[in-house]
């Protein structure tokens, strides 16, 4: 089973994230860049996410929000920064709960023999606002969020190019 590697190196406003899926670096970006797909696994399985605006371009905005079973929303926006590409996607991150500590978040595609090894860095405005996020539990979504795209992926590679949803 693969590891997500998380870094928070002390006194720096920085996270840095890896991951190695098995699946090629075209699949693995589908899954970030098709609202279908990263409705899927984004987040924590105990959210219902649903994608309200997903333009993948140059300044094109994104926002979606997780839900859970008691009513309570979660809500997050951004906007894309540069063209987004299997190679590298940019954008800020903003939790609707916390508005102006904005994140930018850079996401590395590298391809080696099939599989894909994802890089995530994130800078925050302040070491306090990384220390916020880190204190929020982002480490176990992401690592839970990780795991549900290895089954998405998994699910995926089994399938015709034709017949991938």
């Amino acid at each position: 089973m693969a590891t997500t590697e998380i870094t928070a190196e002390p006194g720096s406003p920085y996270i840095d994230m890896t991951r190695e899926f098995d699946a090629p670096r075209d699949l693995v970006f589908r899954a970030h860049t098709e609202p279908e797909l990263l409705s899927q696994w984004l987040g924590p399985a105990k959210y219902r996410m649903t994608i309200e605006e997903y333009e993948l371009r140059d300044g094109g905005v994104w926002r979606y929000t997780h839900a859970d079973d008691e009513g309570h929303v979660f809500g997050f926006h951004g906007v894309f920064h540069g063209t987004p590409s299997p190679q590298r996607m940019v954008q800020t991150f903003e939790f609707d709960g916390a508005p102006g500590h904005v994140s930018l978040d850079a996401l590395t595609l590298e391809e080696r023999d099939g599989r894909t090894i994802a890089r995530m860095h994130s800078v925050y405005q302040s070491l306090e606002a990384r220390d916020a996020m880190i204190e929020a539990g982002m480490e176990g979504g992401v690592r839970e969020g990780y795991e549900r795209l290895d089954a998405l992926l998994a699910r995926l590679g089994d399938r015709t190019p034709a017949t991938v949803a």
